[in-house]
């Protein structure tokens, strides 16, 4: 088969011309995903020192080893937040490669003096998973196999960087996590304490989403949006979750305005638009079911 790069070299590049809307040809780079990865993944070794990978952390050593994590981290936020504001200066019309680098550094800062505090708030998640699940045997088992615990870790990072207002790169973490977890929680979405979600595939959680302490959800569960109107983006859209919430597999709970109340269990597979009071048990209940063994007598 005779192919002419040439020609096909001539016609990619025509239909960069004539092709809008997925062309970044002339502005600033982006963030890198493979960049995004890496700094995530130093992040939970952050978190969870001992489990990301086969280093040993003796005592002698441990200062220069999270030291030399910490300046990697550093170092690689920062260049990645520069990259996203200048990203959004090119939208904006702005030139600011100077005050972009200054900005990335200090909010490069902000996250790293915030490990600490995440590092107690993921002891809690994993005490909640093991505290939930009986076939849980120790906190190292969840820590490394429980996607629940690691998409709902990256979320607190994403989150914080969302708060600051940086663009691209919370949703590329939350997207980056969903891809491996199968579990969908946009940056925005505010998560209290001793969260758990279990088995958690197909989990989504919406950006304005807000959930209270000691919540246990199941795989499927979807806390949403009743519409998807463009116009809606600056209003409260998901609902609210309060404390002491379990809400089993496939129920849909939908609406800005949807409160549940604390202490309430949602069964599966229920579909709610409206507020529930606290203190409430919520299900859909099925119609009987037939047995037959395999002569077809009931």
């Amino acid at each position: 088969m005779d192919i002419s790069l040439e020609n096909i070299t001539k016609d990619v590049l025509r239909s960069y011309r004539e092709v809008g809307g997925i062309n970044h040809l002339s502005g600033s780079s982006l963030p890198s995903r493979q960049s995004i990865q890496r700094l995530m993944m130093t992040f939970e070794s952050l978190i969870f020192p001992g489990f990301q990978s086969e280093e040993l952390l003796e005592n002698d050593y441990i200062s220069f080893t999270v030291g030399n994590k910490l300046h990697q981290l550093a170092s690689s936020l920062t260049i990645e937040i520069a990259k996203s504001l200048k990203f959004r200066c090119l939208q904006q019309g702005k030139v600011c490669e100077k005050d972009c680098r200054k900005e990335a550094s200090s909010v490069a800062c902000k996250i790293l003096n915030k490990i600490p505090e995440l590092r107690e708030m993921a002891l809690k998640d994993v005490n909640s998973a093991l505290k939930g699940d009986p076939a849980a045997k120790s906190h190292e088992e969840i820590i490394l196999s429980y996607p629940g615990v690691e998409a709902v870790t990256i979320h607190r990072f994403a989150h914080e960087l969302y708060n600051l207002d940086i663009p691209l790169i919370p949703r590329m973490m939350s997207e980056q996590i969903h891809r491996k977890t199968g579990i969908d929680i946009h940056p925005g979405a505010r998560i209290g304490d001793n969260f758990f979600i279990d088995h958690g595939t197909g989990v989504v959680i919406g950006e304005t989403a807000i959930i209270g302490t000691n919540v246990k959800i199941y795989q499927g569960v979807t806390i949403g949006a009743l519409s998807v109107n463009k116009e809606d983006a600056n209003i409260k859209r998901h609902p609210t979750i309060e404390d002491n919430v379990t809400i089993y597999a496939g129920a849909t709970i939908l609406g800005g305005k949807t409160v549940i109340g604390s202490q309430t269990t949602i069964g599966g597979n229920v579909w709610i638009t409206e507020s529930v009071p606290p203190g409430s048990l919520v299900y859909s209940k099925p119609a009987d079911n037939i047995i037959k063994n395999r002569k077809g007598k009931n």
